[in-house]
């Protein structure tokens, strides 16, 4: 039997451990257009479905002469540092994102652009307040908020503009196979003066370098994290405006020969955009080891007028589908006089015999141009248009090894110059086999 007093001790007991609620408590004044743009960015660390709810909210904190805007997926960490137009004392308030945002939109209705964008606004805990209004927004337990990724500080800086060019020519070469989750990634390694991308589905693999002014000693070693493509490919939408130098630093989960079994660090990546910090989480594993997969020497270096190209496969690519003819490769053929045309495959020996391709003008950069005189390779369209499009020059450079049975067997590597190296970007893509 239990006693009343056993009751309420055990009552008690349970109250103690409780943990007692927060209440909101940022307090702050700044301008509605500096807000919108932070909670914009923050958005990209909010999952509308996430659980608990507490995650679909934006952590707002206080303090001095800014405010900070955080939100954290549990895969992607955002933070936005916002200048408060007065100073304010510490405080937090854990807000639901969509409501805040939609009411923020909705508390400059039927303002013009230029007024709403100045409108001054202000938080008091959960109270949100414009010269017209004053709402309360809802509000979510903090206890239940997993704090976000710490932030890596920048080991490197490098130019945005070039960094998103570098990134969007890896991002459509990366799988999209759930069943096979490292190929999902963009590979990003640090080393010295230069930040290597790299990303494969099986069938292609391009590598991209950014060159990067370290902004802390030599790394003693690379460091390499595996970046969700789907994440970063999210970003480069959001990079687009972004002028100035980009931050990054890396934080592995390796540990070294010898030393003890500890708790490892959450390897991640950290991109600093001035008030901004992006932290993403790295998958788990790494891409296949690529060195030796790029050739450093080939038999034929062929330079192709890249436009020219690109409307052939589109035309090639055009055919098929009229034909309804799917997962069909066009084809590159070299006369017996070295002469380059690229047609659509068709279905019978009949079709490929009466069908012309279209011309493509080249030039032999490396070697004699003997062994291609007669052969022929297919690709699929669509990876090949990829390819090309990668590219901003006039021309591209494929370079091909030997021939089998007439064939090309081997991968073909795509360079924007005639060098191997690739000029900071090298693009490797898996012919067809032709029965």
């Amino acid at each position: 039997m239990t006693t009343s007093g056993t009751q309420v001790a055990t009552s008690s007991a349970a109250k103690k451990e409780e943990k007692e609620s927060v209440e909101p408590t940022a307090n702050f004044a700044g301008i509605h257009a500096e807000i919108i743009d932070a909670l914009n960015f923050a958005e990209f660390g909010i999952a509308p479905k996430a659980q608990p709810p507490a995650q679909r909210g934006v952590l707002i904190k206080t303090g001095g002469n800014h405010v900070v805007f955080s939100a954290y997926d549990f895969d992607t960490a955002v933070s936005v540092m916002v200048p408060a137009a007065t100073p304010a004392g510490k405080g937090s308030s854990l807000l639901d994102f969509p409501e805040l945002k939609k009411t923020l939109a909705a508390m400059v209705a039927g303002e013009t652009k230029a007024v709403a964008a100045r409108t001054r606004v202000s938080l008091a805990g959960d109270l949100l307040a414009t010269e017209h209004l004053t709402v309360p927004i809802t509000t979510h337990d903090i206890h239940a908020y997993t704090q976000p990724l710490e932030a890596v500080p920048a080991m490197a800086t490098m130019d945005a503009r070039t960094f998103l060019a570098q990134l969007n020519r890896v991002l459509p070469t990366a799988g999209t196979d759930d069943t096979l989750p490292v190929l999902t990634g963009i590979q990003v390694t640090l080393d010295g003066e230069t930040l290597t991308m790299a990303a494969t589905d099986r069938y292609r693999f391009a590598v991209a370098e950014v060159p990067v002014t370290a902004t802390v000693q030599p790394l003693e070693k690379p460091l390499t994290v595996l970046i969700p493509a789907a994440t970063l490919s999210a970003l480069a939408k959001r990079l687009k405006t972004h002028e100035g130098p980009v931050g990054i630093g890396l934080l592995t989960a390796d540990r070294a020969e010898g030393e003890p079994v500890v708790i490892l660090p959450t390897a991640r990546a950290t991109l600093s955009l001035g008030a901004i910090t992006i932290t993403m989480r790295s998958l788990d594993g790494s891409l296949p080891k690529y060195g030796k997969l790029f050739p450093k020497a080939c038999e034929t270096s062929v330079r192709l007028d890249r436009a020219t190209t690109v409307r052939a496969v589109k035309k090639a690519q055009g055919v098929l589908a009229a034909k309804g003819l799917k997962n069909v490769p066009v084809m590159l053929a070299w006369d017996t006089d070295g002469n380059l045309t690229l047609a659509p495959l068709l279905d019978t020996a009949e079709g490929d015999a009466r069908t012309k391709g279209m011309p493509i003008p080249t030039t032999i950069t490396h070697g004699t141009g003997e062994g291609l005189r007669g052969g022929r390779g297919a690709f699929k369209p669509s990876f090949l248009l990829d390819v090309l499009g990668t590219f901003t020059g006039d021309t591209i450079t494929l370079h091909l090894d030997e021939m089998k049975d007439g064939q090309i067997s081997k991968p073909g590597l795509f360079t924007e110059g005639p060098e191997m190296a690739g000029q900071g970007y090298r693009h490797l893509l898996m012919p067809v086999r032709l029965s």
